[in-house]
């Protein structure tokens, strides 16, 4: 019998929701793992909603469950409603909705807050020692909701010019948890806590890459569930 695994989104796109490139890709490895997958998101109002052809906010108003029902192809459910009990890991993709609408970490970096069904989810998954796998920028929240635990975000410098933003390792550090150094085809697995994170877009990379990094998260996630 396959692993149920919960999804959690953020909305629909890089700049104010879920990336949808990262969504997918944990959806098609979760797929191959033979896994069964329900879809969550909060229902709340967007932090802000970006025209992404030109890549400047506008004065739309959006909501983050609808919004992320388009990657769920209509398939979804209020993150209010999920029950632990039902799963046995859970997965959030990245994309600047993480930062934006699951948490503050766009306005307020490592002094953010987290949303209040994203921490008490996060936090039943961990109490009933099941997996938590997280991917771009959403490792913020466990170290954010989880002091002392480890993730990657990628490398602590911009190496080569790859990691345009790996001054998130310090913050992430400056909470109290590790940052482990990892390429993009990597994951890096806290066995203690059961978390597994991979830094996907938080590198410069081609797709492929990308798409293979969240394929070793997922793998990893499974084989802990």
């Amino acid at each position: 019998m396959g692993k149920r695994v919960a999804v959690v989104l953020a909305g629909c796109g890089v700049f104010d929701g879920s990336e949808i490139h990262e969504a997918s890709a944990a959806l098609v490895h979760l797929s191959r793992g033979g896994a069964e997958v329900k879809i969550f998101a909060p229902n709340i109002e967007q932090r802000d909603v970006v025209n992404h052809l030109k890549g400047s906010p506008t004065d739309e108003k959006r909501n983050v469950l609808v919004e992320s029902a388009r990657l769920a192809r209509g398939n979804i459910q209020d993150l209010a409603e999920l029950k632990v009990s039902e799963f046995d890991a859970v997965i959030f993709p990245g994309g600047f909705g993480v930062a934006k609408n699951l948490c503050s970490w766009a306005v307020d970096g490592k002094n953010c807050t987290v949303n209040e069904h994203v921490n008490s989810t996060l936090q039943a998954f961990h109490k009933a020692k099941k997996p938590i796998g997280l991917c771009c920028i959403s490792p913020v929240l466990a170290a954010k909701v989880f002091p002392g635990c480890e993730v990657t975000v990628g490398q602590d410098k911009n190496v080569d010019g790859r990691f345009p933003d790996a001054e998130t390792a310090s913050a992430i550090a400056e909470l109290g948890c590790k940052h482990i150094c990892k390429d993009v085809s990597e994951s890096h697995v806290d066995k203690a806590n059961k978390i597994v994170t991979t830094c996907a877009f938080m590198c410069k990379a081609p797709l492929h890459q990308i798409f293979d990094g969240i394929g070793t998260m997922v793998e990893e996630v499974l084989k802990l569930a």
